[in-house]
C-alpha cells in the first residue's frame, strides 16, 4: 500500500460557497423539522442565512482560532449555526447528547468536561436543551441558538467581515467517546477535513444533481458531522436530514424516507441495520412495499459489522428493491478525520472465512471452509482512501507483518488528525514517526479475482481475552450469546477479570427480556463453550437500557468491566 504525498486540501469555506451555487436542498424532516412537517431550504438560501450568523458570531467577538462548542437537537438552526462558525475562521465542538439518558449529573459532568478541555469560549445552547444546563462559575458564556439566527435586530449577511482562509486552523475538535477517563479532543484541521471528503468523492463520485444523501445520524459524531453533512454540504448534492431520536423511536422512518425522497447514499452503524430489517419486515408482512431501488450505497461502519445482519438486512430490504451491491462495509475513526478505508461502490459484502482456532493461537487468518464449526467470516472493509496508507504491525515488536497476518493497524496520510488537543502525552502515544497506532486489530488480505489488498478488521487490542495463549475476540461471544432470543441482540458485552491464581477468564453481560433467567444463563454458557471451549466465570443479566454505551452507541466493555467489579450492574433479578 503505497503513500501517497498531495499538497494540502482546500478549506471547507470555498468549498461551502461553491456547493452554495448549485441545485442542492437540505430536507430536515421529523423533530430536525421543528414541526411535523419536512422543511426544505436550498443551499443557497442556508448558507446566505449562516453568513449572518457568521456576523452576529463577529459581533459578540469570536474571532478566527476561537472555539465555540454547540449542544443541540439535530435542528436547520444547528446546521446553519455550524456554517457560521466556520466561515468565521472558529473551530466547531460538538457536545455528544446521550442516546440513553441515565443520568442528568453525569450528562453535565461529560458535558463541562468537553468544555473545559476543548477551552470553548462560548457555549451555544439549543432552547429545547437549556432547562437540563445550569451554568455555573468558569462556565463559558452561554447564548441560544435561536438568538443567532437572521431575524430583526440582528446583524445581515452585509456586516460580516471576510476572514482570511488557513488550511492549518483547526475547524472541528472531534471528542472521543467515553466517560471511564478524561475526555480526548482529535485536533482536525481544514486541510484534513478537506483531504478526507476528496477521497470519500474520489471513491463515491457524488452527483450535485442525481445523489439524495438520508441520515438520522448523530452531529455530534463524525459518521453524521462529516462523512454526512460536511460531504453534502461542500459538494452539494442533496440532503435529507433527521435526528437520532426519530430513528430510534421509529426504525422504519430510515427507510421510508429513502423511499419518498428517492434516497441514493445512506450510512448508519451495524444495529441500525438490525432494527431497518425488521422494520422492513414487518412492513413486508403487511403488505407495505417501499421503493429502495434507486439506493446506490448504504454504508455500514462505525462499529464491528456482522455479516449475519447485513445477510438479514439484504433478504428483508430486497423485498423493497434493494439492490445486494448496494450494501458497503467500510472502516472509519475520528482520528482519520472519517473514512479510512472504502471498497468499490456497488460490489456488496464481501467475506473473508479463516479459521477461527488459527487466528486466536497463531494470530495467522488461514482461510478456511465456511461450514467449519471453527471458521469465522469478516467482511472486506476495502482500500484505504486517497492519500491514506495503511500496514500491519506485531502489537509488541512492532515489525511489519505480511498478508494474513493479524496484527495492529497503523495509518498514515494527508486527512490524519495532527494530535490529542493539550495532550502531548496521548499524542506521542498515538505517532509512531507519522504513522498513528489505531488500537485495531486486522489483518491484510487481496481482494476479489486477486484485487489489491483491502482491510479485515477483528477486534481492539485492549479488548482481547487471552486465556492459555490464545486471543479470544469479544465480539465472538457476543454475537453468539446475542443470538439467543431472550438476550438483546447488540446489547451484550464480554471481558476478561483476573482470578487468584492471575489467569484471566470470562465475564458475560447481557440486556435480557423476561422469562426464565435459569434457562438464559444455561444457553448463555452452552453459546460461551460453543465459541472458544471455556466456559464463562460470571454471566450477569441485566435491565434492558442498562448496558453501558457511548453517546454513539458503541459498546463500553471497559466501562461495564468497571461496574461489575464495583457491583454497579443493574442486574434483571435474582436466580
Amino acid at each position: 500500500m503505497n503513500k501517497t504525498v498531495s499538497p494540502l486540501a482546500e478549506t471547507l469555506v470555498p468549498r461551502i460557497r461553491r456547493a452554495a451555487q448549485g441545485p442542492g436542498v437540505a430536507i430536515f424532516v421529523a423533530s430536525a423539522a421543528g414541526s411535523s412537517e419536512p422543511v426544505k431550504v436550498p443551499w443557497s438560501q442556508l448558507h446566505e442565512e449562516a453568513i449572518a450568523v457568521a456576523a452576529n458570531l463577529q459581533a459578540r467577538g469570536v474571532c478566527p482560532g476561537d472555539h465555540i462548542a454547540i449542544l443541540g437537537l439535530t435542528t436547520r438552526a444547528l446546521v446553519t449555526t455550524l456554517q457560521g462558525i466556520w466561515l468565521a475562521g472558529a473551530c466547531v465542538i460538538m457536545i455528544p447528547i446521550p442516546l440513553r439518558l441515565n443520568s442528568m449529573e453525569e450528562f453535565m459532568r461529560q458535558t463541562r468536561a468537553h468544555l473545559y478541555h476543548g477551552d470553548a469560549k462560548l457555549l451555544l445552547l439549543d432552547s429545547d436543551l437549556a432547562s437540563f444546563y445550569e451554568a455555573k462559575p468558569g462556565d463559558p458564556p452561554v447564548i441560544l441558538l435561536s438568538d443567532l439566527q437572521p431575524g430583526p435586530g440582528h446583524p445581515t449577511a452585509s456586516d460580516f467581515t471576510e476572514v482570511a482562509d488557513d488550511p492549518h486552523r483547526l475547524a472541528i475538535l472531534q471528542f472521543t467517546s467515553g466517560s471511564t477517563s478524561e475526555p480526548k479532543g482529535v485536533m482536525l484541521p481544514h486541510h484534513a477535513v478537506g483531504a478526507n471528503i476528496d477521497g470519500i468523492n474520489k471513491i463515491v463520485t457524488v452527483s450535485k444533481s442525481d445523489d439524495v444523501l438520508v441520515s438520522w445520524l448523530p452531529l455530534y459524531h463524525d459518521m453524521g458531522l462529516i462523512g454526512v453533512l460536511c460531504t453534502s454540504m461542500t459538494i452539494g448534492c442533496s440532503l435529507v436530514l433527521s435526528a437520532p431520536q426519530d430513528f430510534l423511536s421509529r426504525p422504519a422512518n430510515w427507510m421510508r424516507w429513502m423511499s419518498e425522497y428517492n434516497g441514493t447514499l445512506t450510512a448508519g452503524p451495524n444495529f441500525s441495520y438490525v432494527l431497518a430489517a425488521r422494520a422492513l419486515q414487518r412492513m413486508s408482512d403487511s403488505g407495505e412495499y417501499l421503493d429502495l431501488s434507486k439506493v446506490r450505497l448504504a454504508l455500514n461502519g462505525a462499529e464491528p459489522i456482522d455479516p449475519d445482519t447485513v445477510e438479514i438486512f439484504i433478504n428483508a430490504a430486497g423485498k423493497h428493491g434493494f439492490r445486494p451491491g448496494a450494501i458497503f462495509c467500510a472502516f472509519g475513526m475520528a482520528e482519520v478525520t472519517i473514512a479510512g478505508s472504502y471498497p468499490p461502490v456497488m460490489r456488496g459484502m464481501v467475506c473473508d472465512t479463516v479459521d477461527r482456532i488459527a487466528l486466536e493461537s497463531e494470530r495467522v487468518a488461514r482461510p478456511a471452509e465456511p461450514t467449519l464449526p471453527t471458521s469465522r467470516r469478516f467482511p472486506l472493509l476495502g482500500s484505504p482512501m486517497p492519500g491514506l496508507e495503511m500496514r500491519i504491525c506485531h502489537p509488541e515488536t512492532g515489525l511489519v507483518l505480511g498478508e494474513r497476518e493479524a496484527g495492529e493497524l497503523q495509518i498514515r496520510g494527508n486527512s490524519i488528525t495532527t494530535g490529542y488537543y493539550k495532550r502531548p502525552d496521548l499524542t506521542d502515544a498515538l505517532f509512531q514517526d507519522d504513522w498513528i497506532h489505531t488500537g485495531d486489530l486486522g489483518y491484510l488480505v487481496k481482494g476479489p479475482n486477486n484485487g489489491p489488498l483491502e482491510l479485515v478488521l477483528c477486534g481492539r487490542l485492549k479488548d482481547l481475552i487471552i486465556i492459555g495463549g490464545r486471543n479470544i475476540y469479544p465480539e465472538d461471544i457476543e454475537r453468539a450469546v446475542g443470538a439467543i432470543e431472550e438476550v438483546r441482540t447488540g446489547n451484550v458485552i464480554a471481558f476478561s477479570v483476573d482470578t487468584k491464581k492471575g489467569k484471566e477468564s470470562i465475564v458475560v453481560v447481557a440486556e435480557v427480556r423476561t422469562g426464565n433467567l435459569k434457562e438464559v444463563r444455561r444457553n448463555i454458557r452452552k453459546q460461551v463453550i460453543g465459541v472458544c471451549a471455556v466456559p464463562p466465570r460470571d454471566i450477569m443479566l441485566i435491565q434492558p437500557g442498562t448496558l453501558p454505551k457511548t453517546s454513539s452507541g458503541k459498546l463500553q466493555r471497559s466501562l461495564c468491566r468497571k461496574q461489575y467489579m464495583l457491583r454497579e450492574l443493574k442486574l434483571a433479578g435474582d436466580v
